[in-house]
């Protein structure tokens, strides 16, 4: 799997996708994963990577690990994601969602994004995501500038609400995702295979902290060929 300067640990990231598959329904409750040489093999890790996936996800209480007989998932509500507010997948379902920083930049707040913040500047963070490997969005994040003065790209990991809450002490405790038809943007890379200007879903995200204050405002661009907006509730 190729990884960049501030992903989550290989580890981690294998553990993520499990979690991701767990809630998504791919993975049942009491399923029993296939023998752990035959698991790595298959996913292209060393086993002890995945037996540390593996002791992650027992942490969380998503899998029991019987000696002399297997591992077996535990299905539960809470499977305590880092992903846990990502909808994108992919059309075949799942994915491991990684992302490669394209820029981010302080500047003032444009006036089609919606008030949010106390500051009149916000950090612009532009990325291109993929799931397990296939380019599948653009996204254009706004943090309000009141939370940090500076933000280097490579401090951001593969999630930035893991990066909010290490080192900014910010909880994104509730968002609003508003799903509609956009352009692709002009700043689309061609490795995204859409040209600028194309008709193409759109997702505005309005993200609350915990004291209720509205964060952080995104933009998400992704592509129906490859990816699908899913939320399931429960």
């Amino acid at each position: 799997m190729a990884r960049h300067s501030g992903s989550l640990p290989i580890y981690l990231q294998f553990a993520e996708l499990l979690a991701r598959d767990i809630a998504a329904g791919r993975l049942v409750d009491g399923e029993k994963l296939a023998p752990e040489r035959d698991m790595a093999a298959e996913l292209g890790i060393a086993v002890g990577t995945l037996r540390k996936a593996l002791a992650e996800l027992q942490n969380r209480g998503l899998l029991q690990r019987v000696q002399g007989s297997g591992n077996y998932i535990r299905a539960i509500n809470d499977p305590k994601s880092v992903y846990a507010m990502f909808r994108l997948e992919l059309i075949k379902g799942g994915g491991l969602p990684t992302a490669e920083v394209l820029s981010v930049e302080r500047l003032k707040k444009t006036g089609e994004l919606p008030e949010f913040g106390s500051s009149d500047e916000g950090h612009r963070i532009r990325r291109i995501r993929r799931l397990s490997g296939q380019v599948a969005a653009l996204e254009e994040i706004w943090l309000d500038g009141s939370y940090v003065e500076a933000i280097a790209p490579e401090d951001l990991s593969e999630s930035l609400y893991l990066y909010y809450r290490k080192q900014l002490g910010l909880w994104i405790a509730m968002v609003e995702d508003r799903v509609g038809l956009d352009a692709v943007p002009d700043w689309a890379p061609a490795v995204f295979g859409q040209k600028a200007g194309a008709p193409i879903t759109h997702v505005l995200r309005i993200s609350h902290a915990q004291d209720g204050m509205v964060a952080e405002v995104s933009r998400t661009w992704f592509d129906h060929f490859v990816a699908r907006y899913v939320s399931r509730l429960r």
